[in-house]
């Protein structure tokens, strides 16, 4: 597994538990604004072995709670022995994930070795290819939203705005083809704001505005009837 980095306390990754988090690298998609584009451009091997990790976690059971595991796309290279050591030690364990390995999300929740899972939705289905420059199956995304919704316990859908992009049109799109995908609404979304902080995949963004909180209280209006729970992260 090409594990990054870690942050070795985060209150915020894991909803509601102290945690740390983990930086896998690589990934799929080629999201010009993503902002870890270390994560998915520049392999330069591994920074932290799997053995390193565990003698962390060992050395921090009676402080942290949790173990958030992002990228990239933490779901390309996991390693599911990993997962089972972490667990024995008594961790719960988040994954962040684009949603395009629907199979091995499926394996992971069975062996009941994932406790909350945050998928990132990127766009309306027509629109994705346009923002993660790569050709995305959109039939493994739809699985993914599936098997989170009506299997995970603790989970959330979110979307980066790109202020520009992301309108009340294409939040509704996104919010409408969420529900029909499970038939139901669905617990929690998160809308979060696009934030310069001049380290992009694509250098188009270095010069883009960030998203306001005008802009996240106006989309958050226009679907509050889509979703259980709308949060807003500036």
């Amino acid at each position: 597994m090409k594990i990054k980095g870690i942050q070795k306390l985060t209150l915020i990754d894991y909803p509601g538990l102290l945690a740390c988090t983990v930086f896998c690298f690589g990934c799929d998609f080629r999201c010009g604004f993503c902002h870890n584009p270390g994560l998915v451009l520049k392999d330069v091997g591994n920074d932290i072995s799997n053995e390193e990790l565990l003698e962390f976690l060992k050395i921090r059971k009676k402080d942290l709670d949790g173990v958030c595991f992002t990228g990239g796309e933490p779901l390309m290279n996991i390693d599911v022995d990993l997962l089972v050591k972490i667990k024995g030690l008594g961790y719960k364990i988040k994954i962040d994930t684009n949603g395009s390995y629907p199979e091995i999300l499926e394996r992971l929740i069975d062996l009941n070795l994932v406790d909350f899972v945050a998928m990132d939705i990127k766009s309306a289905p027509e629109n994705y290819e346009k923002l993660t420059n790569v050709n995305v199956d959109l039939e493994k995304i739809e699985r993914s939203v599936k098997l989170i919704a009506r299997q995970v316990d603790n989970y959330e859908f979110r979307t980066t705005v790109l202020e520009k992009f992301h309108d009340v049109i294409e939040i509704k799109k996104i919010a409408e083809w969420l529900n029909s995908i499970v038939g139901k609404k669905l617990k929690k979304f998160a809308i979060q704001g696009f934030k310069n902080n001049e380290k992009f995949v694509d250098d188009f963004f270095k010069s883009y505005p960030d998203t306001t909180e005008r802009h996240l209280r106006e989309l958050r209006y226009e679907i509050k009837d889509y979703f259980d729970e709308i949060e807003i992260r500036v």
